[in-house]
């Protein structure tokens, strides 16, 4: 038998988050961050990176960076990382790419990692929309990166990766008109399987909260971030002890990156932008390459294949071995999945001109 809290319990509930307002300051974005002492150096940035802010109109500011290959580049992606994930999550992968000779950007989404904060919880993940992000996103492309569109002559390509939910930002770019050569959605998230209640009734929940402008707190029972937390290891996001374990020693070493569960209005703006996106997959007329996991416990399959299929255009390879986060996995799924990117970037290469 379901139990409904009435309206006068859950508005107490909602609003016990108030007596504990934090510092204002907390809200502001940042840049450098103190690698931690004892972390391999594999996971330090990588040689040359750069950090720099975009912001549009009232937006929040979002934190990006970019390294570069010691040679010439031969294409550029953009990555927009997953829920809770910062760049510094994602160093390792960027060294890597640069290493196959891609230039790699990593714009934060809102609120999260660097980025300015709309609450003063750090931790705590909140949006009322994706909107913002997609503009950034479409911003980040057009005015920092600027990818030569116009397809003349020899130029190098330029692809989207966006994952977990940072695929749904990825995907609601494209179709609002965002240019890339390929997308490549690495375990995107278009339904949660790790909810907090029953999906219906938490999406009814999530939407009345942000009417009532109390989306700012989180399901009653979630939890802020904390040291005993789970690690990607013990989250089951990867089988890798060891890549597992980075994103919390960078944490541990920068409070400001510290993540804990989503607000309510998080929820409510994940549903909105599943269902704006899902009206409109047709309008995604580039390729795209969907690399999923077989043993996901954030992302359900069923939306993941669904997807694909609407799409004009699209391939996916499924890791039946795999957890959620690809870039984290150990070195029998990682590198094949690496290996999928790279391929992807390789085969929207121009062709060398003929001999005469």
């Amino acid at each position: 038998m379901r139990r409904f809290f009435p309206v006068a319990v859950w508005a107490c509930l909602l609003a016990l988050p108030l007596v504990s307002c934090g510092d204002e300051g907390a809200r502001a974005p940042f840049a450098e961050s103190r690698t931690p002492p004892s972390l391999d150096v594999r996971f330090h940035p990588p040689p040359g990176w750069a950090w720099g802010y975009v912001k549009v109109g009232d937006d929040l500011v979002q934190r990006y960076g970019v390294s570069g290959p010691h040679g010439a580049p031969g294409g550029q992606i953009l990555i927009l990382p997953g829920y809770g994930e910062s760049a510094e999550g994602w160093f390792e992968t960027a060294r890597d790419l640069n290493d196959r000779g891609y230039v790699v950007w990593i714009l934060e989404r809102q609120g999260q990692g660097g980025s300015e904060r709309a609450t003063p919880w750090r931790d705590l993940g909140h949006a009322t929309s994706f909107a913002p992000d997609v503009t950034a996103t479409k911003a980040m492309v057009k005015a920092v990166i600027r990818p030569p569109q116009d397809g003349v002559g020899g130029r190098d390509p330029f692809v989207i990766l966006g994952a977990g939910d940072g695929g749904l930002v990825a995907l609601r770019a494209l179709e609002e008109g965002l240019w890339a050569d390929t997308a490549i959605l690495s375990s995107p998230n278009f339904d949660l399987a790790d909810t907090p209640r029953a999906k219906g009734e938490l999406i009814r929940i999530a939407r009345w909260a942000r009417g009532l402008k109390l989306g700012f707190v989180r399901y009653p029972g979630q939890a802020g971030w904390t040291r005993e937390g789970p690690d990607g290891l013990s989250a089951k996001l990867t089988h890798d002890r060891t890549r597992g374990a980075a994103q919390q020693a960078w944490q541990m070493a920068n409070p400001d990156l510290r993540m804990g569960a989503p607000s309510l209005a998080w929820y409510a703006a994940f549903y909105d932008a599943v269902d704006a996106t899902g009206h409109d997959l047709q309008r995604v007329d580039v390729p795209v390459v969907m690399l999923t996991a077989g043993q996901d416990v954030k992302a359900l399959p069923a939306p993941q294949g669904a997807v694909c299929a609407t799409l004009p255009r699209c391939v996916e390879t499924r890791y039946p071995a795999a957890r959620h986060a690809l870039h984290l996995e150990t070195d029998s799924v990682r590198r094949p999945w690496l290996d999928a990117i790279d391929q992807t970037l390789r085969a929207r290469r121009p062709s060398p001109p003929a001999s005469p």
